[in-house]
C-alpha cells in the first residue's frame, strides 16, 4: 500500500518501519472515527426521542383545563425526561469505555509490530554508520600514509638540494 509512493532510495528498513506505523496510524484513525460515529448517532437518538417526548407533552399541556391539571401533567413529563439523561449518560460512558478497550487492543496489536522494525532500521543504521566511519577513517590513513611517503621523498631531495647548493658556494 505505502510502499510504491516510498523513495527508492530508502532502505527497506526504513520503508518498513514506515508501513507499520502508517498502519498503526490508519487503524487508530479507523477507530477513532467509528467512535465519532457511534457518539453521533447516540447524540441524534436523544435529540430525536427529547424532541418527539417534548412535542407530546407540549400537547398534553395544552389541552389542560387548568392549573392544577398543567401543573400534574408538567411535573409528570420530568421523569421520562430524566430517565432519558440517565439512560444517554449510561450509553456515552459504555461508548467511551469500548472505545477506551479498542485503542488499546490496536496499539498493543500494532507496538511490538512498530518496535521490531524500529529495531531494525536502528540496527541498519548503526551498521552503516559503523561501516562508513570505518570507510572514513581507511581514507585518512591512506591520506596519512600519502602525505607521510610525500614528505620523506621531498625532504630526501631538499636535502641533497640544499648540499649541493652549500659546495657550490664554497
Amino acid at each position: 500500500m505505502f510502499t510504491n509512493s516510498i523513495s527508492p532510495s530508502l532502505s527497506p528498513a526504513l520503508k518498513s518501519h514506515l508501513e507499520a506505523q502508517c498502519s498503526f496510524a490508519t487503524e487508530l484513525s479507523r477507530k477513532m472515527f467509528d467512535t465519532v460515529q457511534q457518539l453521533s448517532e447516540l447524540h441524534l437518538r436523544l435529540a430525536q426521542d427529547l424532541l418527539q417526548e417534548w412535542s407530546n407533552a407540549s400537547q398534553q399541556l395544552l389541552c389542560a383545563r387548568d392549573t392544577g391539571e398543567f401543573m400534574s401533567m408538567a411535573a409528570g413529563q420530568l421523569q421520562p425526561s430524566g430517565n432519558k439523561l440517565r439512560q444517554y449518560q449510561q450509553q456515552l460512558g459504555n461508548l467511551v469505555a469500548n472505545a477506551n478497550v479498542e485503542m488499546n487492543r490496536t496499539a498493543e496489536n500494532h507496538l511490538p509490530e512498530a518496535r521490531r522494525t524500529a529495531v531494525a532500521f536502528a540496527d541498519e543504521v548503526v551498521r552503516k554508520t559503523a561501516e562508513e566511519t570505518e570507510k572514513a577513517a581507511q581514507r585518512q590513513r591512506e591520506m596519512i600514509e600519502k602525505m607521510h611517503a610525500t614528505g620523506h621523498r621531498d625532504g630526501a631531495g631538499s636535502s641533497r638540494d640544499t648540499s649541493r647548493q652549500s659546495e657550490q658556494a664554497h
